[in-house]
């Protein structure tokens, strides 16, 4: 199929316009947030958390991956507990988990390394977690940065997250081009 330089139609052929550069910086970290299901002012939180530590960082964009990897949510998706971050955020704020043996239900708590995820007691026995048990889903990769035991339904934290393993689909230093502004 050949591509046209101009839109369909019956009207005047015009070359449509090259996006400017603010468009592709925006549309850039339009989708670093909707991939990590972030609102607005979280997502801005992250980058200026990672804006301030100028001197200390040398890498900004690996700084920011590990920051919005390391949140609740994320992690229960990375763990294939939850088929969407969507869903991980609905199961955490039901207070399906427990982190070092303690209920939290705020998704964008930040784990660390060495923290112990499980599931409540009462929760164990839910028709959602019943997949988990059969050997296709057994086989499903995780992160290396994460593990996870199915037959006692518990992942824990074993190192950072690496940029090069996660592959964002978008260009991180246009997200900070963007808010360097």
């Amino acid at each position: 199929m050949i591509k046209s330089a101009y839109p369909p139609g019956q009207k005047k052929k015009r070359r449509t316009r090259s996006m400017s550069e603010y468009n592709k910086e925006l549309r850039e970290k339009q989708k670093l947030r909707s991939w990590y299901n972030l609102k607005e002012h979280q997502f801005k939180k992250y980058i200026q958390e990672v804006l301030t530590k100028r001197g200390k960082t040398v890498n900004f964009s690996l700084e920011l991956i590990k920051k919005l990897e390391k949140r609740f949510d994320n992690v229960i998706f990375r763990m294939n507990l939850a088929k969407s971050r969507k869903g991980a955020r609905q199961l955490i704020s039901h207070s399906y988990f427990l982190v070092n043996d303690r209920g939290v239900n705020v998704p964008s708590f930040e784990v660390k390394k060495g923290d112990i995820i499980s599931l409540r007691n009462g929760k164990k026995g839910k028709n959602l977690f019943k997949d988990f048990l059969t050997p296709s889903q057994q086989k499903v990769k995780i992160p290396s940065w994460l593990q996870f035991n199915v037959k006692k339904m518990e992942g824990k934290i074993i190192a950072e997250p690496s940029l090069e393993e996660m592959l964002p689909p978008a260009e991180i230093l246009s997200v900070f081009e963007f808010y360097s502004k």
